[in-house]
């Protein structure tokens, strides 16, 4: 297939041109600025006005990955018109044109944040959506709107829920926890009894790479994990022994994490570290009989050696 895929200078977006290439696929990677990537259409910021022109007719499918993402100090007036801007305008503006120009199929990276922040229980398709941020609600009103344009065009649409994904080149608070295990500091964490999924890298591309593939992937719409949830004790524990060392974890009880968050300003960022948010994705097995060609273990190690 010859498959446009915007965000393509992205964590993920350089990973899934690279993988799409390897499997016979002819890419057109969409960037903002140009960059220097072979190949690459810059298209400037995108939004609900943008112009695709001849960009799409010749091609069978986009793979949807530029986004808005999660800011977590925004300082805008109103941030959710920023994310709507992006993450729900653009999107919709896109697969209309798609559609018009003859696609056949469009796979969106949503978030697992539209179901919800967490719970104890595993999240589902099936589950009532929840978003509650900005950036979630975008997702989810582009969802919605995704949906819609199918129906009145006949565009096959697939929408992936991903949780946190890692790999080689992984930044933001993933990052800090690889640098604060290889120094070896101790950590609070010994305590903490959740669960949480992950996704890694490779296999988040593979999953798309399926989803833009098979038939059977039209008009779905798919949660993704690695296989099994973590607890955040277990995660570090997977990090320091991909690193060769071992994890200094102290068993602080939760209840005094969370009144330290409180007093410091970080209530949010202890409650991710503490709190469950976890996901059943047998419906991609299931539908597609896709399963991770890597393992949680195997992610690690890629990660750590890419510092």
């Amino acid at each position: 297939m010859r498959v446009l895929v915007t965000g393509a200078n992205g964590f993920v977006g350089r990973a899934l041109c690279d993988h799409l290439a390897e499997d016979g696929h002819i890419v057109v990677p969409v960037v903002r600025r140009a960059c220097g990537l072979s190949g690459e259409v810059a298209v400037g910021d995108m939004n609900g006005g943008t112009v695709w022109g001849g960009k799409l007719p010749a091609c069978d499918a986009v793979a949807h990955l530029a986004a808005r993402v999660h800011v977590m100090s925004d300082t805008s007036d109103n941030p959710l018109a920023l994310y709507r801007a992006t993450n729900t305008a653009a999107t919709l503006n896109l697969a209309r044109q798609a559609a018009q120009a003859g696609v056949k199929r469009f796979v969106f990276v949503s978030s697992v944040k539209v179901n919800g922040e967490g719970r104890d229980a595993p999240y589902r398709e099936t589950d009532p959506p929840a978003p509650e941020d900005d950036y979630a609600i975008s997702k989810w009103e582009a969802e919605q709107g995704l949906q819609q344009i199918a129906r009145e065009t006949g565009l096959e649409i697939v929408v992936l829920r991903p949780p946190l994904v890692y790999g080689p080149g992984v930044k933001a608070n993933f990052r800090r926890l690889l640098d604060t295990v290889a120094r070896g500091w101790p950590l609070p964490l010994g305590a903490i009894r959740n669960r949480r999924s992950l996704l890694y890298l490779g296999n988040f591309v593979d999953a798309i790479r399926v989803c833009l593939e098979h038939p059977a992937a039209a008009g779905q719409t798919f949660l993704l994990d690695d296989g099994r949830p973590v607890s955040t004790p277990e995660l570090v524990r997977a990090v320091a022994h991909a690193m060769g060392r071992p994890a200094h974890l102290l068993p602080v009880p939760v209840g005094v994490l969370a009144f330290a968050g409180a007093l410091l300003g970080r209530r949010a960022a202890v409650a991710r570290l503490t709190g469950s948010l976890h996901v059943d994705s047998s419906a991609i097995r299931t539908r597609l009989g896709w399963t991770p060609p890597y393992s949680m273990e195997a992610g690690l190690a890629a990660t750590v050696a890419a510092r």
